[in-house]
Formats: C-alpha cells, sequence, structure tokens
C-alpha cells in the first residue's frame, strides 16, 4: 500500500531545503513533473514494475491509491511529504490547487507496456 515518508529537511532563516537522497525504496531512473492541472484527473493506473515517489513541491494535490486490499486518500500540501507508490498500487491524482507542481520520481524508464489502466473493483 502506499505510504508517506517526510524527507529530510534544513531550515533556518534563509529559507528550507528538503533532500532526497538514501531515503527512496528504489534508484531513480526517470523524473516528470506535472503542472497547469486544470478541474481534471490524472493517473488512472497501476505498474508492473515501476515504484514512484511524488512530492507536490509547489500547492497540493490529493492522490487516491488503491492496492486491491486498502484504499486511502493523501492530501499533498507541503513539499516535505514523498508519497510512495508501489507497483500494486492504482493511483489516480486530482483536486490540484492553481500553481500546483507534482514532482514524480520513477525506478524505471517509460515502457508503455508497464501500465496497467483496469482498476481494481470497488472496496
Amino acid at each position: 500500500m502506499a505510504y508517506l515518508i517526510n524527507l529530510p529537511t534544513f531550515s533556518d532563516d534563509r529559507g528550507s531545503l528538503s533532500v532526497i537522497e538514501k531515503v527512496l525504496p528504489f534508484s531513480i531512473k526517470r523524473i516528470f513533473y506535472i503542472y497547469h492541472v486544470k478541474d481534471s484527473e490524472r493517473g488512472g493506473h497501476r505498474h508492473h514494475k515501476t515504484i514512484q515517489a511524488a512530492i507536490c513541491i509547489s500547492g497540493e494535490c490529493k492522490i487516491y491509491s488503491n492496492d486491491s486490499v486498502d484504499e486511502e486518500v493523501f492530501h499533498l500540501n507541503s513539499p516535505n511529504q514523498c508519497l510512495i507508490l508501489e507497483t500494486q498500487d492504482w493511483h489516480t491524482m486530482y483536486d490540484f490547487s492553481e500553481g500546483s507542481i507534482l514532482l514524480v520520481v520513477a525506478s524505471e524508464d517509460f515502457d508503455p507496456n508497464d501500465y496497467i489502466y483496469t482498476p481494481y473493483a470497488s472496496l
């Protein structure tokens, strides 16, 4: 099931710096970010191999996750929150605030055959 981790963050009077180093359960092979989302939903899939880490580095959004046993909605609203999405986590991202940016790092390079678009039955 998807789970949150807090990124190491260092703050002083100059601002804050959050670090992604030795905290992810995978090596990073791909990085992308989602922005300018109006009133729509992103995602709608899970993966055969890819594990992802999602960080809303600006603004906020919600991520629904369902692993066929449990389902949960995560509200990402701080740049030091990192949501780990396992391969079995069918997920959607929605309720993006204006100006939000969702950064996603992935364990695998893009492969269209890695995507599973069929959702689990409702719990």
